[in-house]
């Protein structure tokens, strides 16, 4: 009963902020500093959140999957980190100057949240993860990170890593394992853990920490962070964009269409 409540408390604050449907997804039409400043808000109201940071392909895989669709139930906000996703939402009128990128959402976040916000890390490399507090902590050394799991971890470790995070009580979880894999955690997961905000933010934690380049400015602005990435790491990525880029367009005009109709 509690869950269900909050759930729907979500829903309605959602709604004061705009909630413009795309492909079956609700995004949420936001801005960085006003969704950190929502985040607060969260933490003071108590109760698990579980917010994505969505690309084209997590809208794509809602509409096109059924099994990703059931799993990302759990998940009380998606924000447009995609500039594809930005021009669909203002042809509806949203007016959004950018996107909320996940990278940049992360860093500007942690970095507005310093103590007494507590922040606990889940996903990618050691390596990665001790980078990514170095680099945070030098800009910002009051924020507070008091806990981390590397991201590769077997089945049998995840219940003490749901231990620890209810006995650090931290008020964000910030979870960088990639799509769907972090979205599956945040399914089994997400009602047991006690309070907190969960982002799914994925390559976050390796453009944070340095550990790989993010695209240029003049490529995202253009919507080809995913061409940039494809580049970089073409057997991991190049069929996944392909698949799920054409599945994005063709959803959208097959949509139109049916409208038109």
């Amino acid at each position: 009963m509690a869950n269900r409540s909050i759930t729907s408390l979500a829903a309605a604050n959602v709604k004061s902020m705009r909630v413009i449907d795309i492909l079956g997804t609700p995004l949420t039409a936001t801005s960085y500093d006003e969704f950190t400043k929502y985040c607060h808000e969260l933490v003071e109201r108590g109760g698990p959140w579980a917010v994505d940071l969505s690309n084209t392909q997590v809208v794509t895989m809602r509409r096109h999957e059924l099994k990703f669709r059931e799993i990302t139930k759990q998940f009380d906000f998606f924000l447009p980190d995609g500039m594809p996703l930005i021009w669909c939402l203002n042809r509806k009128g949203a007016h959004l100057p950018d996107r909320v990128y996940g990278p940049k959402f992360m860093h500007r976040c942690m970095l507005r949240s310093p103590g007494p916000y507590t922040h606990y890390l889940l996903g990618a490399s050691r390596d990665c993860l001790d980078r990514l507090q170095q680099r945070l902590l030098a800009q910002q050394p009051a924020l507070r990170i008091i806990g981390s799991h590397i991201g590769y971890f077997q089945p049998e470790e995840e219940e003490g890593i749901i231990q620890e995070i209810n006995s650090l009580s931290p008020d964000f979880i910030w979870i960088g394992m990639g799509t769907p894999k972090q979205q599956a955690w945040v399914h089994r997961y997400k009602l047991r853990i006690r309070r907190g905000v969960l982002f799914a933010v994925g390559f976050a934690f390796d453009v944070n920490a340095g550990t790989k380049k993010d695209a240029p400015q003049w490529m995202q602005r253009l919507g080809l962070t995913w061409m940039f990435r494809t580049l970089s790491e073409p057997r991991r990525l190049l069929g996944r964009y392909l698949k799920y880029n054409t599945l994005f367009l063709f959803y959208l005009i097959a949509d139109a269409l049916f409208r038109r109709r």
